[in-house]
């Protein structure tokens, strides 16, 4: 037993935990000094805070001594966007799974639904071939569909903002939680071998640009994909760069507000092309492609951007690739291509954009990445720190309130029987629950990456006969919403 746990010693260590710690222990909220506790976070993005929301909101874990460690300030990140017309470009596509978990730790409540889009169809399709497959969630049964003010809901648009100021909101009204914002973990080490009568040897100790420190017994890593708490642990992380940039846009689209309803996603040759709902005539623009071509889309006007996203979605990508070639001029040539083109025949694609949100185009790197473990003694990762994947299902926030749900189950578990909350035995139930679910949608992500990289040859010609059939095939369309929606 004792040479299982030793690989699990963090890098910078000298010492072993020892193995005693994993007997019984009571909460240290009775029995220590201001600056232990029973868990720590390091992160406060919405995993992190998910995670802390759903432990005060436990009647189970509702004692226990708890503190976050941000290294923003979150009291300035606080939500203030008042207007119907304006969004914010980090927005994410939450499943019914995680709205239903967000409702039933309190939090969900909280969220400005006037801000929120849910949708209920999804067009899909292949930029070479044109094959496509339509989703549409009123034909489908769900445990969720209930629950959606829509009647059945695919997922719901929301800014990533929105949902951070609910959670914050939530633990607020929660109370009990020692919220350090800003703070910048300096180092994590081990503590000493007695302080106030208890042994923190084994117990993760860190010191804050404040110079406060804090020890713990268990140590949640939320803090990104350079997570230093996953480096403590040292647990690795393996994957690789796509070598692709993901361009965001909040967009105001044309036509009738139908569009609502429907998201719209094109697989290129460089990446998928996405447009998602928002309120009103808004809607989010999530684009894939090559560094080169990111960077020329940044640099267009408005309305050379708008008519590039129109091209997107409408023109082969010959003609698309010689559009990204152009400084400028885009809208005129599009505008022309499209007259002599015509559009595709019956087919349902997405409003024109008739604007570009002034300063909402950025970019930023495609990777995947997951740690070989999600758990060590004393130390537990969620979120990006133990996973990043392709945006081109929109999971990545999915994943990690997920995380946070499954880990508040396993402190829970110690907690009821009495176990040290830190014990690397309770941890494991948290780690066989996520890792193999997560490594499924990495791998599922990065596959559909690679396989519509290819512009010719018979893997073309596979997978437009596979995206057909699975059109025609209702019972697998159904099982596969369901898969996308939690359920």
């Amino acid at each position: 037993m004792q040479a299982c746990r030793l690989r699990w010693l963090p890098k910078r260590s000298l010492r072993a935990p020892s193995l005693s710690y994993c007997s019984f222990s009571t909460s240290s909220h009775h029995e220590s000094s201001e600056d232990t506790f029973d868990l720590v976070c390091v992160g406060g993005g919405p995993a992190g805070l998910s995670l802390l929301a759903g432990l005060r909101a436990s009647p189970i874990t509702s004692e226990l001594k708890v503190a976050l460690v941000e290294s923003q300030d979150l009291a300035k990140a606080k939500f203030n966007n008042t207007s119907p017309t304006t969004f914010a470009n980090r927005c994410s596509s939450l499943t019914p799974a995680s709205v239903d978990y967000l409702q039933r730790i309190g939090a969900w409540q909280h969220v400005d639904h006037s801000r929120v889009q849910p949708y209920q169809e999804m067009e899909v399709w292949d930029g070479v071939t044109g094959s496509r497959i339509s989703f549409d969630w009123a034909t489908v049964s769900s445990p969720f569909a209930s629950k959606s003010p829509a009647g059945g809901t695919i997922a719901y648009m929301i800014e990533n903002a929105n949902l951070t100021a609910a959670l914050q909101a939530r633990l607020s009204e929660l109370g009990g939680t020692t919220m350090l914002s800003p703070a910048r973990v300096e180092a994590i080490t081990y503590g000493p071998p007695s302080t106030h009568g208890l042994d923190l040897s084994t117990w993760p100790t860190l010191r804050l640009s404040s110079g406060r420190t804090l020890s713990t017994r268990l140590l949640v890593g939320a803090d990104g994909a350079s997570s230093p708490v996953r480096a403590f642990a040292g647990i690795a992380s393996r994957g690789w760069d796509y070598n692709r940039m993901g361009v965001v846009a909040t967009l105001r689209l044309g036509g009738a507000p139908a569009h609502a309803r429907a998201a719209f996603q094109r697989f290129l040759p460089a990446g998928p092309v996405a447009l998602l709902p928002l309120p009103g005539a808004a809607a989010s623009l999530v684009w894939s492609t090559t560094g080169a071509r990111a960077a020329a889309l940044a640099k267009l006007s408005g309305e050379d951007f708008a008519a590039m996203v129109d091209a997107a979605f409408r023109l082969p990508p010959p003609e698309l690739a010689w559009l990204h070639g152009l400084e400028a001029g885009q809208a005129g040539e599009v505008a022309w291509r499209r007259s002599v083109a015509g559009g595709p025949d019956g087919a349902k694609m997405p409003p024109e954009v008739v604007a570009v949100q002034q300063g909402s185009v950025a970019a930023f790197p495609l990777r995947m990445r997951h740690a070989d473990t999600y758990v060590a003694p004393r130390v537990a990762l969620v979120g990006d720190a133990a996973h990043t994947v392709h945006p081109l299902a929109g999971q990545g926030l999915n994943l990690g309130l997920a995380d946070g749900a499954a880990l508040v189950g396993a402190v829970e578990d110690a907690v009821e029987v009495g176990r040290d909350v830190g014990c690397l035995l309770g941890l494991e139930k948290y780690n066989a629950e996520r890792y193999a679910a997560n490594n499924a949608v990495l791998g599922v992500c990065d596959k559909l990456h690679k396989l519509y990289s290819w512009e010719s040859g018979p893997v073309v010609a596979a997978r437009s006969l596979g995206l057909s059939a699975v059109d025609k095939m209702g019972f697998l369309k159904g099982f596969l919403m369901r898969r996308a929606a939690g359920a």
